[in-house]
């Protein structure tokens, strides 16, 4: 089995050209509006610890969402790039977010075809606080439930992960639903459930603000939990870790 780590919110970057969009705006830019904090740093530790590629997104969700399927116009834009000229969108389009989604596309393609499941980790973080509601979770894990394997994989973090860390809140598709627009949904539509999992790790911003023993636990466990993975030849003997 095979593990591609990919963080698709990595950097609140905003080319040259675009700079006159964002004047007076470093607040935004220094927000999870613009990024997801701390999250390009842990998809590094993981890639590190497996000998994994890693792929990072250049350039903020602000100007073009690289987490958003071709189709979805309406987020993969946003109100500081929708506006812009067709020459610009396309550069956006092609100089920033094609690479990137080929790239991992092409890795991906290149291990099916040799016959190795892929495990895909997409790393990111969420704000605790959204629309004036607390977030009620510490550690997200997304999947799409008519997948079998991707929810054994996450029932077998979460287990971890509460076992290890009682008082730590982890949830199953929350604060978001893996099922919806997203580059492992996208993939998924590519390849059967044989050949490819796409998980996701969302990790609450109060976590990076912790203690370092207590953030360096939570890192622990999820990488026990993904060597333990890593291990299976294939997708089909994931009932030996359950």
């Amino acid at each position: 089995m095979k593990c591609i780590v990919t963080c698709e919110h990595a950097s609140n970057r905003v080319p040259r050209h675009f700079g006159n969009l964002f004047h007076g705006k470093e607040k935004i830019l220094s927000s999870h509006q613009a990024y997801d904090p701390g999250a390009a740093g842990l998809a590094r530790r993981i890639a590190k610890q497996f000998q994994s590629s890693v792929h990072l997104g250049a350039v903020t969700r602000l100007l073009i969402d690289l987490n958003r399927s071709p189709s979805n116009r309406k987020t993969l834009y946003t109100k500081y790039s929708r506006e812009l000229q067709q020459s610009d969108l396309e550069l956006l389009y092609c100089k920033y977010y094609l690479p990137y989604r080929e790239l991992v596309e092409r890795e991906v393609g290149r291990f099916v075809a040799r016959g190795k499941p892929v495990l895909h980790i997409s790393v990111h973080s969420f704000s605790p606080v959204k629309g004036g509601k607390v977030r009620k979770a510490d550690v997200g894990l997304l999947y799409d439930p008519v997948r079998r394997n991707e929810k054994a994989i996450c029932c077998h973090l979460v287990a971890l992960l509460q076992e290890e860390m009682e008082s730590l809140r982890v949830r199953r598709n929350y604060p978001y639903l893996g099922k919806t627009d997203g580059f492992t949904s996208f993939l998924r539509k590519k390849y059967s459930e044989k050949q490819y999992a796409g998980i996701e790790i969302e990790l609450n911003l109060t976590i990076f603000s912790l203690e370092n023993k207590k953030k360096k636990k939570v890192e622990e466990v999820l990488l026990a939990g993904i060597r333990n993975i890593l291990r299976l030849q294939d997708f089909s003997q994931l009932a030996k870790i359950l």
